[in-house]
């Protein structure tokens, strides 16, 4: 308990002390509302890109701005008790160099409150995760598939399939780990090889798309709620199915507007007597 007397939330530190203890739960979160449901049951949320294209209707996360994932970390962290909330940076706003890194991520964790950040990349990306956390920023890594380098790698597919795919993705783990990151997200990853990256490192891996032997799991949450009817990759489950539940719910309201039933009297508000 915190001196408030409010439970303290989860730190990145004790993510990473999870390994081996008992898997991580995580999912995503864009909104106050959403987050103060999820809060209780996860150990882990994160703000994600996703939120380009689930709730912007984007095709791809590129054109996600650093000021939209402000201001979706200012909402969540509103909504939060106990789990660690992790910011994803966007596109372009930590690739240039490990200085324009560390200035976008500042400004997310100051302006947000949250307790991390997240980038994707292998080795390429090991030098910025280092002077990262060697200035006070925690990252949780991403490699895998990435989301950012759709336009580049062909699109959304599971990797790892040719022996080139997955001695990269094994060396992307390993520095990643290497240069500092408290937790490593595997993305669209053969099974086998999700499960002997996980064996080979010390830092918990949080696999979606990836395998049960991963040391947690993440999905993005509109896709564990079932509200896209339309769209269920191999990797999601619906834990839910929501999206027939709203609907629903907007043809009666539709229904009863129309026929003046709703509001009524007990909907009013009537002078005083």
């Amino acid at each position: 308990m915190s001196a408030t007397g409010h439970p303290k939330r989860t730190t990145p530190a004790q993510i990473e002390a999870l390994k081996g203890v008992r898997p991580i739960v995580a999912l995503t979160a864009y909104a106050t509302p959403i987050a103060r449901l999820l809060d209780p049951h996860c150990d882990l949320l994160l703000v994600g890109d996703s939120l380009g294209m689930v709730l912007y209707g984007m095709p791809t996360t590129v054109g996600v701005t650093l000021e939209m994932m402000i201001a979706h970390g200012q909402a969540v962290m509103r909504g939060v008790a106990r789990a660690c909330v992790i910011v994803d940076l966007p596109f372009g706003s930590y690739q240039a160099s490990k200085e324009q890194a560390f200035t976008s991520a500042a400004r997310i964790m100051k302006e947000t409150g949250c307790d991390g950040v997240k980038l994707e990349g292998g080795a390429e990306m090991a030098e910025t995760v280092a002077f990262l956390t060697a200035r006070g920023i925690p990252v949780f890594g991403h490699v895998g598939l990435m989301p950012q380098l759709v336009n580049t790698n062909g699109g959304y597919r599971a990797l790892g399939r040719s022996e080139k795919e997955s001695d990269k993705i094994r060396r992307d783990a390993i520095a990643i780990a290497e240069a500092g990151a408290f937790a490593l997200v595997i993305e669209g990853t053969i099974e086998p090889l999700a499960r002997e990256i996980t064996a080979s490192l010390s830092i918990p891996t949080v696999g979606i798309g990836a395998s049960p032997a991963c040391d947690g799991q993440i999905l993005v949450s509109d896709d564990m709620l079932g509200l896209f009817s339309d769209f269920k990759p191999r990797f999601v489950k619906h834990f839910a199915n929501l999206a027939p539940l709203i609907s629903e719910a907007a043809e009666a309201y539709a229904s009863e507007v129309r026929s003046r039933s709703f509001p009524g009297p007990e909907h009013t508000f009537q002078p005083k007597t």
